[in-house]
């Protein structure tokens, strides 16, 4: 456990004053603690379920000096909170926003994240997001069991949740799809493997392994099976998204409420992020947090990924 008065970190720039000097803090991320290194140097970030006996844990808030970030001289679409969440602003100039910084972002060594749910695949997203795998416009993949699933359903079977993706109707015994697909990967042993196989070559899973993206699956109490990969212990999926979010330098949260609330709180302040959600309480409570360079579209995602991806030159 922490001391009862430990410095409860924001997610904006902050340091320490360590020996007569200011040190940045690594790692920094909002609601965590801050721990000393062992020669009292190097002051990073630590989780509550990390912090062990002896750690040597900023108390109080002397000597702890946080830097709000400036506005920029010139905005874009990512400008500081200037729009509010709303199902009837037009969303083309945002998306064409969007899809310039990324392009940008491709040029760079920067990465850029993605956190989607099923809705994805159930919507007609799978395609384009698909697409902007391979062209190299996506470089980290947040998703939990379903999302993996039902991209493989479709591609086994033609279906998504049982549905034909190509007309919409429901398929004979269609409910079985999912399980079946998930049992066959088990069968297989992993995603990788079931793509090096063959047996999985489209889709977005095919796309993230032949790219090489990092894939972190974050399990939840309802989930079928799940796939092999997929991190069952909450605070491990948070560990493992933690560890893969150097680089990021854009987050797309995409139809995936509690995918991401959890990513946007991990992210510090600085990293620019999109959350696309029917729900217009998902990106106002992704705003809420206190993201300063925050988009939030009220659209479906399939029809977002579609139009991002048309920006970028996907041909349908």
């Amino acid at each position: 456990m922490f001391p009862d008065d430990f410095y409860v970190t924001t997610h904006l720039p902050t340091e320490v004053r360590v020996h007569g000097k200011w040190v940045p803090v690594e790692g920094i991320e909002m609601d965590l603690g801050i721990r000393l290194d062992r020669n009292d140097l190097v002051p990073h970030t630590v989780p509550m379920a990390d912090v062990r006996k002896g750690d040597r844990i900023i108390v109080g808030h002397e000597g702890v000096r946080v830097t709000p970030l400036e506005r920029p001289a010139h905005l874009d679409v990512f400008g500081f909170m200037g729009a509010q969440v709303s199902s009837e602003r037009p969303h083309g100039y945002l998306i064409a926003g969007i899809a310039r910084r990324m392009q940008a972002l491709r040029k760079s060594e920067a990465k850029i994240l993605l956190a989607g749910g099923p809705a994805i695949i159930h919507g007609g997203g799978r395609e384009p997001l698909a697409w902007l795998i391979e062209a190299g416009y996506i470089h980290v993949l947040f998703c939990g069991n379903a999302l993996a699933a039902h991209d493989m359903e479709a591609h086994l079977y033609g279906t998504s949740l049982g549905l034909h993706l190509e007309g919409g109707s429901l398929a004979h015994h269609g409910h079985e799809h999912h399980l079946r697909t998930i049992n066959r990967i088990r069968a297989i042993g992993s995603i990788e493997e079931a793509v090096r196989q063959g047996v999985i070559t489209t889709g977005i899973m095919a796309a993230c392994v032949r790219r090489g993206v990092k894939i972190v699956m974050a399990g939840t109490i309802r989930d079928d099976g799940p796939l092999p990969g997929v991190i069952t212990d909450s605070v491990q999926a948070q560990a493992a998204m933690r560890a893969a979010l150097p680089g990021v330098e854009l987050a797309l949260l995409v139809a995936s409420t509690l995918h991401a609330v959890a990513t946007g709180n991990l992210l510090p302040a600085s990293v620019p992020t999109v959350c696309v959600d029917v729900n217009p309480a998902v990106p106002t409570k992704l705003a809420d947090r206190g993201s300063l360079q925050a988009i939030g579209l009220v659209m479906d995602a399939a029809s977002f990924l579609r139009e991002l991806a048309r920006q970028l030159g996907w041909k349908e």
